[in-house]
């Protein structure tokens, strides 16, 4: 007998479990990677804030930690877009999809789809989701507004059906998942799976040093993760911190300063050269991004990396969903992964059920199905 579980996601991505974890910059990697396809979920290695040098040694642990495939995020601004879409389509016999948000045309999609990868966009907009299947892709990730990082404005349970009904791909939901309740109510919705990051991020298999994970532990309220443009141009959504309200209340010249600042950083750390950066401006410009939303681009990399990768949470930012909230342990990527389908899958046969549940049966029932 299939499982419920075994979705057309899990055969189109080769994982066992609908479960996807998304690439978090300076999160998701080789080490977060193979631990979600060892636990037979499907992950992403985060390539928009590495090296091309440090993508090929991330995939080269991952393949020789597991067998199973896995995916790569870029998105076409960074300084080696071109070298990282030649570097997946070399690892084609194991990368099995690409993410991104500002995404590829259609040659470049095509060029993916040439090779036997798929295309998996993360959208938080309904017209984004329309055009991106315009373009080529094969499955698409949708994030509502209680998603981490940058986000759109529309839950999940309003955004996802109005997905659902428009396009006629693999539609996989995020923002706000980390339990197998959530997935059970993804699958009813009609969708192929989940994608967690957060929930992900806050795991013992996370490269994240301690005392940033302890700030994400001790946040309660969801009301203290909220989305706010003064990182970037952008909304992006982040734990409330002291350096967060500094940027929101130093007026333009002050982000000006830090955005330039940034911006030297960026460009050392990636070798980008000064013709490139201002190439990437004027494209961005081209694109519909005000100068200063562009300058500010190379913020979140940088100030997010002093929290994610140095463990100096107070001198960075924190991108964080708002599940983060309701989160108070961190389990290994296994036990996580395990607790989920043991739950999604006790939730979906409960569902189909047509007997009339007994009082001792609807006394233990999951809190959601208690107020069905």
């Amino acid at each position: 007998m299939i499982s419920a579980l075994h979705t057309v996601l899990c055969e189109r991505l080769g994982c066992r479990y609908p479960i996807v974890q998304t690439a978090m910059g300076w999160v998701a990697d080789s080490k977060l990677v193979s631990a979600t396809s060892r636990a037979g979920g499907f992950g992403f290695l985060a390539a928009a804030v590495m090296s091309t040098e440090t993508l090929e040694a991330e995939i080269a642990r991952v393949r020789g930690a597991s067998d199973a495939p896995f995916g790569v995020n870029f998105h076409m601004f960074q300084a080696n877009a071109a070298e990282v879409i030649d570097c997946v389509i070399r690892h084609r016999d194991r990368v099995r999809a690409v993410s991104y948000g500002r995404g590829p045309d259609a040659k470049t999609i095509g060029r993916f789809k040439d090779a036997g990868i798929l295309c998996m966009p993360t959208v938080g907009a309904l017209k984004h989701a329309e055009k991106a299947v315009q373009l080529g892709a094969d499955i698409i990730t949708v994030q509502g507004a209680e998603g981490g990082g940058h986000t759109g404005s529309v839950p999940t349970t309003l955004l996802l059906p109005q997905v659902l009904d428009a396009v006629q791909v693999p539609v996989v939901a995020a923002g706000g998942f980390h339990s197998g309740r959530g997935l059970a109510g993804a699958l009813a919705f009609g969708a192929a799976g989940i994608a967690m990051g957060t929930r992900f991020l806050m795991t013992s298999d996370s490269p994240v040093p301690a005392e940033t994970l302890k700030r994400y532990l001790q946040v309660k309220d969801p009301a203290q993760i909220r989305a706010s443009t003064a990182l970037d141009g952008l909304p992006q959504r982040m734990i409330d911190n002291a350096f967060l309200l500094r940027l929101e209340h130093g007026g333009l010249l002050r982000r000006l300063l830090v955005a330039l600042n940034s911006a030297w950083a960026w460009r050392q750390q990636t070798g980008m050269s000064v013709a490139h950066m201002a190439k990437t401006f004027f494209a961005a410009i081209g694109e519909g991004d005000s100068a200063i939303q562009t300058m500010m681009a190379a913020n979140a990399p940088v100030i997010i990396q002093r929290a994610m990768v140095d463990g100096r949470p107070d001198e960075g930012v924190l991108p964080s969903g708002q599940v983060a909230a309701v989160l108070d342990t961190l389990p290994s990527v296994e036990q996580l992964i395990a607790a989920i389908v043991i739950e999604a899958e006790a939730c979906l046969t409960q569902l189909s059920s047509t007997q009339r549940p007994s009082q001792s049966q609807a006394n233990h029932a999951p809190s959601f199905a208690k107020s069905a």
